[in-house]
C-alpha cells in the first residue's frame, strides 16, 4: 500500500471509529437525560426522525430491484438489532451482553470465509479472540446471571449486526451513502413502532433535558454515527469496521469514570488496554494483508 492510500485508510478508520465512540455515550445520555423505562421509544425517536431527514434531503429513491435488500439491511442493522439490544440490556448484566457483542468480528470473519472464501489469518483470528477475552475480564463477574431469553437476544443481536455489516458492503450497489443510511434508518425505525407501542409506557411530560437527550441521540447517535458507519463499511474491510465496534463499551466506561464518578480497578484498566490493543492490532493486520490491500484498491481508485 503506497503512502497516499495508507493515509486515506487511516483517515477512513479514524472517521469510522467516531461512530462507536458516539454510541458509547448512549448509556450516559439514556440514564441522565431521558425518562426511564422506555427503551424502544428511545430507539424509535433515535432512528426514525434521522432517517426521514436524510431521505427528504437526498430525495434518492431505492432502486426497484433493491427494495428487498434494503429492507433486510434495515431490519438487521436497525430494527431487529435495536430491539434485541434492548431486550438483552434489560435481562442481562451489561458485561455479559458486551462479551457476546465482542464476538461480532469473529462472526464477520466466518461469513467472509464461508461466502467469499476469504480465509482469516491465524493472527487476526487470535487477536479477535484476545478482544473477547479482554471484554470478559473487563465486565463479567462470578455473580452474573445468565438469563436464557436475554442471552438468546444478545446472541441474535450480535448475529444481526455482524450480518448487516457484512451484507451492507455487498448490497449497497453505489447508492449514495446519505440515501443508503437514510432509508435504513427510516425502515428500521418504522419496524420499531410496534415494540414502542406495545412494550413501552406512554411518554410523560417532557423536560428540557429529555428534549436535549432525544435530540442528541437522533442527530449524533443516529444521523451522524450511521452515516460514518456505512461510509466506513463502503471503504474498509467488514472485519476492520466490526472490530471498531469494541470501542463503544470502552467509551462508556471512560465516560462513566470521568462524569459519573465510577471507579476503575487495576484489572479493568489492564483489560481495557488489552481490548484497545486488540482493536489496533486487527486494523494493522487487515491493512497489511493481501485482502486488505485489495479492499483499499477497490474502494479508493
Amino acid at each position: 500500500m503506497n503512502t497516499k492510500k495508507h493515509i486515506s485508510t487511516l483517515l477512513d478508520t479514524a472517521l469510522t471509529a467516531v461512530t462507536p465512540v458516539i454510541w458509547g455515550t448512549t448509556y450516559l445520555v439514556t440514564t441522565e437525560w431521558l425518562p426511564p423505562g422506555r427503551p424502544f421509544t428511545a430507539a424509535l425517536i433515535r432512528t426514525l426522525p434521522a432517517g426521514l431527514l436524510l431521505v427528504a434531503w437526498t430525495r434518492h429513491a431505492i432502486p426497484r430491484s433493491h427494495w428487498l435488500r434494503i429492507g433486510v439491511l434495515s431490519l438487521l442493522n436497525i430494527g431487529f438489532f435495536q430491539a434485541l439490544l434492548f431486550i438483552a440490556a434489560y435481562r442481562l448484566p451489561g458485561g455479559v451482553a458486551a462479551v457476546v457483542g465482542a464476538l461480532s468480528p469473529l462472526l464477520v470473519m466466518l461469513m467472509a470465509w464461508c461466502v467469499d472464501s476469504d480465509r482469516p489469518g491465524i493472527a487476526a483470528a487470535g487477536v479477535a479472540g484476545l478482544a473477547v477475552s479482554g471484554m470478559a475480564l473487563l465486565f463479567v463477574s462470578p455473580g452474573d446471571r445468565w438469563d436464557p431469553l436475554g442471552l438468546t437476544a444478545a446472541v441474535a443481536g450480535t448475529v444481526c449486526i455482524a450480518s448487516g455489516t457484512f451484507l451492507s458492503r455487498r448490497w449497497r450497489n453505489r447508492m449514495p451513502i446519505l440515501a443508503f443510511t437514510g432509508w435504513q434508518l427510516t425502515l428500521g425505525g418504522l419496524a420499531l413502532i410496534p415494540f414502542a407501542i406495545l412494550l413501552d409506557p406512554p411518554l410523560p411530560a417532557l423536560e428540557m433535558r429529555h428534549f436535549a437527550g432525544y435530540l442528541y441521540l437522533a442527530l449524533f447517535g443516529a444521523l451522524l454515527a450511521y452515516v460514518l458507519w456505512f461510509r466506513g463499511i463502503s471503504r474498509l474491510s467488514p472485519v476492520a469496521v466490526s472490530s471498531l465496534g469494541l470501542l463503544s463499551p470502552l467509551t462508556a466506561i471512560v465516560f462513566g469514570w470521568a462524569l459519573l464518578g465510577q471507579s476503575l480497578t487495576p484489572l479493568q484498566i489492564t483489560a481495557m488496554g488489552l481490548v484497545l490493543g486488540s482493536v489496533l492490532a486487527l486494523q494493522w493486520l487487515i491493512s497489511v494483508s493481501p485482502g486488505g490491500r485489495q479492499t483499499d484498491e477497490k474502494n479508493n481508485p
